[in-house]
């Protein structure tokens, strides 16, 4: 295995965005990988899988000393999407209509608050269900689709960095569980993948230092403007 400054140089944009923005690692890095380093499809998505749970792991670190983690969001999460990983695939939408279904869910939690709280435990399962199949087929949603159902289910809750913090943890053992997977299949490129944590480690750790000082309107247009990137992406693509 070589050095290689071009893909460490990605690995830590990627890495950065993830770390302030809780989105765009597999939105970003799988099209980076098949379009631009002519990765197989198959052993991009196996690759970027590690690549973001090695990353967020790092990012995690940071998000927990800083306290903006919501673990009672996180548990009710990963009851839908691990065992969803296990099955795979559907959906795929919505990153585009972020706005709406913040406004939405404030509208929901103000007019409503006892029904709209009410149902929150199993819309947040439904929710970790809807991203287990995803992330495992495609490698992408874990971040973009999770920040914006996060936005609706918990419009109030959760602050900005609380939002980034939680979406971040919330993806590792779902891409560990889907990458194990992937690495069976062997579909996984080691040298590529270090030469992206060279880059995304430090990456990530500036990323989320910034993300839990930056002011919450800073934060929230950062993810605004990634969500923005990733909904044309799937549009488009």
């Amino acid at each position: 295995m070589h050095l290689s400054w071009i893909n460490a140089t990605a690995g830590f944009g990627v890495g950065l965005l993830v770390g302030l923005t809780g989105v765009g690692g597999g939105s970003l890095m799988t099209p980076i990988m098949i379009l631009l380093f002519g990765i197989a499809p198959s052993t991009a998505v196996g690759t970027d899988l590690w690549f973001a749970a090695i990353t967020k792991i790092v990012g995690a670190w940071v998000h927990d000393r800083r306290g903006t983690i919501d673990w009672q969001i996180l548990r009710r999460m990963f009851c839908g999407s691990l065992p969803a990983a296990v099955l795979t695939l559907w959906w795929l939408h919505a990153a585009t209509f972020r706005k709406q279904f913040h406004a939405f869910g404030i509208r929901m939690r103000g007019a409503r608050p006892i029904e709209f709280k009410s149902v929150q435990p199993a819309l947040t399962v439904l929710a970790g269900a809807i991203l287990g199949f995803l992330v495992t087929f495609t490698s992408i949603g874990a971040g973009a689709l999770g920040a914006v159902m996060l936005l609706y289910l918990y419009p109030i809750r959760l602050t900005a960095s609380s939002l980034v913090g939680t979406d971040i943890v919330h993806a590792i053992p779902l891409t560990i569980l889907a990458g194990t997977g992937h690495l069976i299949l062997g579909n996984v490129n080691y040298g590529l993948l270090v030469n992206l944590l060279i880059g995304s480690v430090p990456g990530i750790l500036l990323g989320a230092y910034l993300s839990t000082w930056a002011p919450e309107k800073l934060v929230r247009s950062g993810i605004s403007v990634m969500l923005a990137v990733v909904g044309s992406k799937m549009v488009l693509a």
